[in-house]
């Protein structure tokens, strides 16, 4: 059996001998979309996290009989053309669920404290060895406790959030898609979660239905002290119009680790926003995370080889 990754690099690092024992396995760092069709020739399991597998590609490969998706969102996959192909496609959730939630609150924790920029004016800039006091500091600096956290997409990672969020003493609101009963999680309606919330965790698929969510009527409903943490899909925000809020202090601050086109292109709108944060989408890429999603995708394929496949997210008659 012939398996072709088309782009593994961030799980180069990674010990992927017990695939040999799969079948043939080539691993390629990236492929570009013209080399798709060429390097994925003859293999029967093609493993892709970010490439797309187009109606096109899939048929233009004889004896592909199953995609694995090196993460939990599959948009990249034509899942119609896959699915009258005959084509298995599965996928890998959960695995990054504990790594999310702690980077949400890392964004959030920095947004309260700016340690990093304090960090920086000592070591860097020498600032507290001139100051007159002992103690001096260049941001508002917030506690947590007592405040209000909306959750916008209760699904594993939402309920992780929120978990923590109870640790740190805040109170809990969520909107989620289906209606959920969550010990001391209070369910609301989308604009009450805009209304309420001090700090307001998006943690959703990017959807026909999530998709420019937030744009700036939203914004506008929101409290000018909240702030926005964003670690789902950069599609989920309007990112002109969170610019616009950000500069204009519609709202405190905001903290995305997504963007709409990654890596961005340099006139992207959020790049040179007062009061933001970026990084470049390490939710997911703890070792713990990534040694688990090589786990699970290795798994997939054998429950697949013996018939009976788990994280399928088609169904092949």
């Amino acid at each position: 059996m012939k398996i072709a990754a088309l782009d593994a690099l961030q799980l180069a690092d990674l010990d992927w001998s017990p695939f040999n024992g799969l079948g043939d396995i080539s691993v390629y760092d990236a492929t570009k979309p013209d080399l798709v069709s060429e390097r994925a020739a003859g293999a029967q399991i093609v493993l892709v996290n970010k490439v797309k597998m187009t109606r096109e590609v899939i048929g233009s490969l004889p004896e592909l009989r199953y995609i694995g998706v090196l993460a939990t969102g599959y948009d990249n996959i034509d899942l119609q053309a896959a699915t009258e192909r005959g084509v298995t496609v599965t996928n890998v959730p959960g695995y990054s669920t504990d790594s999310v939630a702690q980077l949400t609150f890392a964004l959030l924790l920095e947004l309260c404290h700016h340690a990093g920029e304090h960090s920086r004016g000592v070591t860097a800039e020498n600032r507290w060895s001139s100051q007159p006091y002992y103690c001096y500091w260049d941001y508002p600096l917030v506690e947590l406790a007592g405040k209000t956290m909306g959750v916008f997409g209760l699904g594993r990672i939402g309920l992780r959030v929120a978990a923590i969020a109870h640790a740190l003493g805040m109170k809990v609101i969520a909107c989620s898609r289906t209606e959920k009963d969550v010990p001391s999680v209070e369910m609301v309606d989308f604009d009450a979660l805009l209304r309420r919330s001090d700090c307001l965790s998006l943690n959703c698929p990017l959807t026909d239905a999530t998709r420019g969510l937030i744009d700036m009527d939203a914004l506008c409903r929101m409290k000018k002290s909240a702030f926005l943490v964003n670690t789902s899909r950069g599609g989920v925000i309007v990112e002109e119009d969170l610019r616009r809020a950000l500069d204009e202090g519609v709202i405190a601050g905001a903290a995305v680790d997504v963007l709409s086109a990654e890596p961005p292109t340099r006139d992207n709108p959020l790049l040179g926003a007062k009061n933001i944060i970026i990084t470049p989408h390490i939710a997911w890429a703890t070792r713990e995370a990534r040694e688990r999603l090589l786990r699970i995708v290795y798994e997939n394929i054998c429950a697949w080889r013996e018939g009976r496949p788990v994280n399928a997210v088609n169904t092949i008659n």
